[in-house]
């Protein structure tokens, strides 16, 4: 996770998201880099446009928010609660997979 956080931090900071940097970064935060996984995490991002995957991931959950809270209101509905959860981590789960490309 470390090594997405490092990916997003540069991208933030307008550097170039490349192992160099990477390898800095994360020796600088304490952290003993791994080149296999830095490696993986820059060719992972290569073609993605880490900004419109920002935008998407931030929309996603505050379009699912709203379904969830009728559910709260009517406690006599306690089955169908736990499947409406389960559907809101499904999406939340499915923005984030679109960080790792």
């Amino acid at each position: 996770m470390e090594y997405m956080y490092c990916a997003m931090l540069l991208h933030k900071a307008g550097k170039k998201v490349d192992e160099e940097t990477m390898e800095k970064v994360l020796t600088a935060a304490g952290v003993t880099p791994d080149k296999a996984k830095i490696k993986a995490t820059v060719t992972a991002l290569a073609d993605v446009d880490i900004d419109k995957v920002i935008k998407e991931a931030a929309v996603a959950p505050v379009a699912a928010a709203p379904a969830a809270a009728p559910a709260e209101a009517k406690p006599a509905k306690k089955e169908e609660k736990p499947e409406e959860k389960k559907k809101t981590e499904e999406e939340a789960a499915a923005g984030l997979g679109a960080l790792f490309g």
